[in-house]
């Protein structure tokens, strides 16, 4: 099956599923001309995982297409922070109080509101990033509040090899209970169980592209 008809197929299972769920296109280590087919087929959601590598590919592209939305679901660095706010306008990992400063100090030099979501290690592992789900709620209030960044949502990577049900719904129930819409869950292998656990922004690539 094509790139196309994997992707259209996806979208269509998406829809079908749930009509508050967007389909996020990660597309890391594609190369533009692998994606221009999707974009020319009116699609505006797609996401990357490395800075310098989105930077190096979508900078000149978005300035004649500004109703693409890039998003970042990878770890977010201190020092990619200035260029990220270059060219994304959702940011799915911030994860730590020295993040949430520097993102806050750069949105002020550039006079620039990005959308966040606040990426939760929601079963505790070690390899993973993420601030623990002891401490969500705290940060979720510090980056709201005292910070004022435009929060819009949770983002959460369950354990693999498990039913993540439990983990996508822990998150909903964090979500719930700040008052937050949107959640961010779900990729290739389980998208379908996060918008049945209520997501509301799935980020699927290699069911697309391999």
């Amino acid at each position: 099956m094509s790139v196309i008809n994997k992707f259209i197929s996806i979208k269509q299972t998406v829809e079908s599923l749930s009509n508050k769920s967007k389909l996020i296109v990660a597309c890391k280590n594609q190369p533009l001309d692998e994606i221009l087919p999707i974009i020319n087929l009116g699609h505006l959601d797609f996401g990357e995982n490395k800075v310098q590598e989105a930077y190096a590919k979508w900078k000149d592209f978005i300035k004649d297409n500004k109703t693409i939305n890039l998003h970042f679901l990878g770890h977010l660095q201190t020092n990619k922070v200035s260029q990220a706010l270059e060219i994304f306008s959702f940011i799915h990992s911030l994860d730590s109080e020295k993040l949430a400063l520097k993102l806050v100090n750069e949105e002020n030099k550039l006079k620039k509101k990005l959308k966040y979501f606040i990426q939760i290690n929601i079963a505790d592992e070690k390899n993973k990033s993420g601030i623990s789900h002891h401490t969500a709620l705290d940060f979720i209030d510090f980056c709201k509040n005292e910070l004022n960044l435009n929060i819009i949502g949770l983002m959460c990577l369950p354990p693999l090899n498990i039913d993540p049900s439990e983990y996508f719904n822990r998150l909903k129930e964090i979500a719930i209970s700040k008052k937050i819409e949107h959640l961010s869950m779900g990729m290739s292998k389980d998208y379908k169980i996060a918008i049945n656990c209520g997501s509301t922004y799935v980020r699927v690539g290699s069911a697309i592209f391999n």
